[in-house]
């Protein structure tokens, strides 16, 4: 029997959720669709991007750099999480456009010092990881051997006056955080319990029509965690979401094939995006609506 986990798994949750999602079929007046995407004045092929992943092993080589290679190949957004200024530059000079999230640490020179450099080195926009403030137990978290500290509401608008970039916050799985990015100045967020943070954590399509309707289009909307295919990228985009992250569903296929495979998979999940598409008579991405969704 399959482990289904302990009771308040939020990433079964979450799997449970999407699953329960169902979509209504419409045939009459459909075109062939169109998966293109504008992010800050930028077009890209798909509004599939990768999570903000990091220190993974591609083939024969740095797999970050595989990932922005394979995004680069395809047309799609790289978001990308802890890492080395010399790997960000890498990243970058592939081509891809490379959106950097940062840890909330506790030195705070260290957000600024890669703040600066990510602006240097031609990033499309900057974030910062809030889900990754605090441990299980409550106390600031450390994070591969480095502490992390929670940054007041001056502090955060500071830095992003001081990014010189768009920028997200991720790590919002509400209302009440959409308004405070708002207010603090944010381009962008990322709707997401990082890959079940916190136990019992809503899953993030449950919340997201909410936020969409707070946002008012004033936000680049993305959402994370157990996105998988076209299908789960078809109902976060019809409740709301400008675009979609995917992280573990793009692993294997970059371990075993590198560049390629992350090429590959990314256009197989946008080939089934469009599918959906096709068979919902939705011929660019601002046809798709929550009506298109039945929810459980």
């Amino acid at each position: 029997m399959q482990d289904r986990g302990y009771a308040g798994d939020a990433n079964r949750i979450t799997r449970d959720y999407l699953d329960s999602l169902l979509i209504e079929m419409r045939h009459i007046g459909a075109r062939l669709p169109d998966t293109r995407y504008t992010l800050f004045g930028e077009r890209f092929s798909t509004p599939v991007a990768t999570a903000a992943l990091s220190h993974l092993k591609g083939r024969d080589g740095n797999g970050m750099v595989q990932m922005a290679q394979g995004c680069a190949m395809c047309g799609a957004v790289c978001f990308a999480g802890m890492g080395e200024s010399r790997e960000l530059g890498a990243m970058i000079d592939t081509g891809a456009r490379v959106i950097k999230i940062i840890k909330p640490y506790a030195e705070r020179e260290k957000i600024l010092r890669r703040l600066e450099h990510a602006r240097q080195a031609g990033a499309l926009a900057v974030g910062m990881d809030l889900d990754h403030t605090f441990d299980a137990q409550g106390n600031c978290d450390v994070v591969l051997g480095v502490p992390m500290a929670p940054l007041s509401e001056d502090e955060l608008r500071e830095v992003i006056r001081l990014a010189g970039l768009p920028f997200f916050f991720k790590g919002v799985l509400s209302t009440a955080d959409t308004r405070k990015a708002l207010s603090l100045g944010a381009r962008g967020i990322v709707v997401s319990h990082h890959h079940g943070i916190l136990p019992f954590a809503l899953p993030p399509l449950m919340v997201l029509p909410g936020i969409v309707k707070e946002a008012q289009g004033r936000l680049s909307i993305y959402v994370d965690c157990g996105i998988r295919d076209g299908y789960d990228v078809f109902k976060a985009l019809a409740l709301g979401a400008d675009g979609v992250c995917v992280g573990r569903a793009l692993m294997q296929p970059l371990q075993e094939e590198g560049a390629k495979g992350m090429e590959i998979a990314l256009r197989r999940i946008t080939a089934e995006l469009a599918g959906a598409m096709a068979r919902t008579a939705c011929a660019t991405l601002d046809d798709l609506e929550p009506g298109l969704v039945w929810l459980p």
